[in-house]
């Protein structure tokens, strides 16, 4: 018997679904029913209503650059408008509006020989802007990408992410990596075709694309996969952590010894509850995106939690709205 409907996510297999999704946003229904050991009906009703409600967005985002935090102090009453300038950047793959100082912080994709023009002469123009904080990525940790939220089995990841997430990838394999820095050449017009279209749906069929981008679906399903593979793209699911059950968002900033740093990479790693994390330029070495379920469980997270043990200072801001996630613009589930 089906399990009756009680939401916008019914139950823990809409969540499994969707955390399918966010190992591979273009897996088949098909292969994410095999992975999850259901039946396949039952996934692709599931998975479609998820996505056609909004609740779950399938995009993709073009790689160019290397990621820049930028935090940004504002007048009152103006972080929502500055956040806003910020979210509207092509280049920008989040924005959040905060408790505390900074107002909101995003991320942007910049070329190194970019950042000074950036700092002085970009965001200098940002409405409602009384300081800003530049904080260029020197590694990262933990991406979006790379989070899975807890709810499959190191099998079920296996499965789903199959050849395509090993280490060397094969020529035929569809995954993507991360970008190993700046790329300078530019993308041809059918790839950048491409990825105009799977911006608006990562699910696009290769048939829908060859048709978009003027060539076969062959060659569509080539050329997307030498983007994933090259790093120059990255298709991802784009949800509000809520509907995993972890309403509770926090942004962390986080200072230890300089020689314990990467040990506390390395704990913060293995914790489900961090979405992303990287040691970045400034007075604290790394930046945390985290996820949870309660207020008393972030409160359990920056006073208990193993990773703290080489720790010196943790700064912890509340995220108030989230204006854009994975490169989209943040909208309400139709």
């Amino acid at each position: 018997m089906n399990a009756r409907q009680t939401g916008p996510v019914a139950d823990s297999l809409d969540r499994r679904i969707i955390s399918a999704l966010q190992i591979d946003g273009r897996a088949s229904w098909h292969r994410i029913a095999t992975a999850l050991g259901e039946a396949e009906r039952t996934v692709v009703r599931r998975g479609t209503r998820l996505l056609d409600s909004g609740l779950v967005r399938i995009g993709a985002m073009a790689l160019y650059g290397r990621s820049t935090v930028v935090g940004v102090r504002c007048a009152p009453g103006q972080a929502r408008m500055a956040a806003s300038a910020l979210a509207r950047r092509s280049d920008c793959v989040f924005t959040h509006v905060l408790t505390g100082s900074p107002d909101c912080v995003a991320e942007l994709l910049c070329p190194r020989e970019d950042l000074a023009s950036l700092v002085m002469d970009e965001l200098p123009g940002l409405p409602g802007m009384v300081e800003t904080y530049t904080l260029p990525v020197l590694r990262h940790i933990r991406t979006i990408r790379e989070w899975h939220s807890g709810l499959l089995t190191d099998d079920e990841i296996a499965a789903l992410a199959g050849p395509s997430e090993a280490p060397a990838p094969s020529p035929a394999s569809d995954g993507d990596v991360m970008p190993p820095g700046d790329v300078a050449h530019e993308l041809s017009r059918p790839d950048r075709l491409l990825l105009n279209a799977l911006a608006e749906d990562g699910r696009c069929t290769y048939e829908e694309l060859g048709r978009v981008a003027g060539v076969s679906e062959a060659t569509a399903r080539r050329r997307l996969a030498a983007l994933r593979q090259g790093g120059r793209v990255r298709i991802r699911a784009v949800i509000e952590p809520a509907l995993l059950g972890l309403p509770v968002e926090a942004v962390l900033r986080v200072r230890s010894a300089p020689a314990q740093a990467e040990a506390v990479a390395a704990a913060l790693a293995d914790n489900v509850h961090v979405r992303y994390a990287s040691f970045v330029t400034g007075e604290h070495q790394i930046l945390v995106l985290a996820a949870l379920p309660s207020e008393q469980a972030l409160y359990d997270f920056v006073t208990r939690a193993p990773w703290l043990r080489d720790v010196t200072s943790v700064d912890t801001s509340l995220v108030l709205s989230s204006l854009k996630r994975g490169g989209m613009l943040v909208r309400r589930p139709r």
